[in-house]
């Protein structure tokens, strides 16, 4: 239902009048029927369905506010308050200035490493995490001939992508191993170790295997394969060909690993707790009174504006933990049943959010990774999406350009095509090998040079409009100082603020303080 049919304002006696003709005032909440009200300079007033109201407001500006009352009990959940916006008709906004609230809905560890502290057995070794494995007695590594469909054997000195291997965690002792080529070990019918198991779907007992370590010295272990002949009943001496050296890489640290580690019984609290009290009240509050108007997570209070992110994709969209992945394989894009599944969020994120007034846009995908994701196959994506969020609205659809491309225009051609696109674009001065070695003055230099050029080129006539959706004000500069932090926010804020649909700043919280906009604000160190 639409809140408002009309809206218009003109400057009068120095204050701003307003009409609003409303066409529903029936709301309802399952089987619960509320009153609306609205309000102005004058107080709070009851109207009847189809009756022009007139009220004034601040000095060239005027806030309108929808007040929820539950009919029966008046105190109702904190009093809902929604602000009332208009429908973008013209879809030529004033630039926001939002944050995004990283770490909440969607897990990354980087954000929350406390959230996967209390993971009670084997909390190095969730799914993803990539190892390599060295005979004690034979001083090789573990290896995957041709990097698999072959044999495995220990007989490499020396390690590489042969020789490294990606859990998949069973439960809290037992796995499944991949291989380079997305193989899984497996024992064959002569009771050889192999890797020739290309899909999920063939996995059985065959490829479950259980990790043993010792107690002293968790970096030692034994690997018993389903037949139990790998497990020897012998000492953990150097002299024992079970046991391996295992040397954790790198681990993966999002909604899978920390859900799948906790386990079916403990997840589930764990979640509900992080979400419940990660991002509070005061959280929103805090964005508020510093001046920023949207986020990037649903909520909706506080005159903010909410932008829906779909962050996580089926199949991945590009082998980062916060797309949701299990162990680094990308694959979205690449059949349409993914493309589909993800057209289905979308028809469930946008209906079930389409009347809420501080809907302000959805962006249909976050970071899709080139080559992986072809243009191809995102472009079916956005069109597709694009006609759903259509059914029940006409808030901003967001499309974001994808990473590692030669030509960041790619989209702005396609995108003209649709009213009410933005285009999103990330700039960090980090993950690049090009900010190596970079001073701070450097660092600001390429943000007024390269970042507001390649910004410029970006915002055509009669494009889409252009979002920088995550900035952060860090640089890969050892020693930085907080005047160095302000310089470096001041120039950030000043080019993205030029960004015809604004900009928003990753994250909100952090443990590292640099990423954290609520402590970089409280501490001084950048001003938005």
């Amino acid at each position: 239902m639409r809140w408002v049919s009309s809206l218009d304002g003109v400057e009068a006696s120095n204050k701003f009048v307003v009409y609003g003709v409303v066409s529903q005032i029936d709301v309802r909440k399952g089987n619960v029927k509320y009153v609306a009200e609205i309000y102005g300079a004058y107080g709070w007033s009851k109207v009847e369905e189809g009756a022009l109201v007139r009220f004034y407001g601040l000095e060239g500006n005027c806030h309108l506010w929808w007040r929820l009352f539950h009919y029966q009990f008046m105190e109702w959940d904190a009093e809902d308050w929604w602000h009332l916006l208009p429908t973008p008709s013209d879809y030529s906004p004033d630039p926001i200035k939002a944050v995004n609230l990283g770490g909440w809905l969607v897990t990354e560890g980087w954000i929350t490493p406390d959230l996967f502290n209390n993971i009670p057995v084997n909390k190095d070794l969730l799914d993803g995490t990539k190892l390599r494995l060295k005979s004690v007695t034979q001083k090789n590594y573990l290896s995957a001939k041709n990097g698999g469909g072959w044999t495995i054997i220990a007989n490499k000195p020396s390690a590489s992508t042969w020789e490294t291997f990606k859990l998949w965690r069973i439960t809290e002792t037992t796995f499944q191993f991949r291989v380079h080529n997305w193989h899984f070990f497996g024992i064959d019918d002569n009771g050889n170790l192999v890797a020739t198991s290309t899909s999920s779907d063939d996995l059985d007992f065959s490829h479950t295997f259980v990790i043993v370590r010792e107690d002293d010295k968790p970096n030692r272990i034994r690997i018993k394969a389903p037949n139990g002949s790998f497990l020897q009943d012998t000492n953990w001496g150097d002299d024992d060909p079970s046991v391996f050296i295992l040397k954790n890489l790198y681990q993966l640290q999002g909604e899978f690993q920390v859900t799948n580690g906790y386990g079916p019984k403990l997840s589930a609290s764990v979640m509900k707790k992080h979400w419940n009290s990660f991002i509070v009240e005061d959280e929103f509050k805090f964005i508020f009174e510093n001046g920023l108007n949207a986020v990037r997570i649903p909520v909706g209070k506080y005159n903010i504006k909410v932008i829906i992110d779909i962050h996580a994709m089926p199949n991945s969209q590009n082998g980062w933990e916060h797309s949701g992945t299990r162990d680094g394989l990308q694959s979205w894009g690449q059949t349409d049943d993914s493309i589909d599944q993800s057209v289905s969020v979308v028809d469930f994120l946008t209906s079930r959010y389409a009347n809420r007034s501080s809907f302000y846009a959805i962006e249909l995908i976050n970071e899709p990774l080139a080559p992986g994701v072809t243009l191809e196959s995102l472009k079916k994506y956005y069109k597709a999406g694009y006609d759903i969020v259509r059914k029940y609205s006409n808030v901003f659809v967001i499309m974001s350009n994808r990473l590692s491309i030669s030509h960041p225009t790619e989209l702005i051609k396609f995108a003209s095509g649709f009213s009410g696109s933005v285009v999103d674009v990330h700039y960090y001065n980090v993950f690049s090998k090009i900010f190596k070695g970079m001073s701070v003055q450097q660092n600001i230099d390429y943000v007024y040079n390269n970042r507001a050029s390649t910004l410029s080129s970006l915002m055509v006539s009669n494009g889409p409009l252009i979002f920088v959706g995550e900035w952060v004000d860090d640089m890969d500069v050892e020693n930085a100082s907080k005047n160095d932090y302000q310089r470096f926010g001041y120039a950030q804020v000043d080019v993205f603020g030029r960004a015809t649909f604004g900009w928003s700043y990753w994250t909100l919280k952090a443990a590292k303080t640099q990423w954290s906009l609520e402590w970089m604000i409280k501490n001084g160190y950048i001003n938005v």
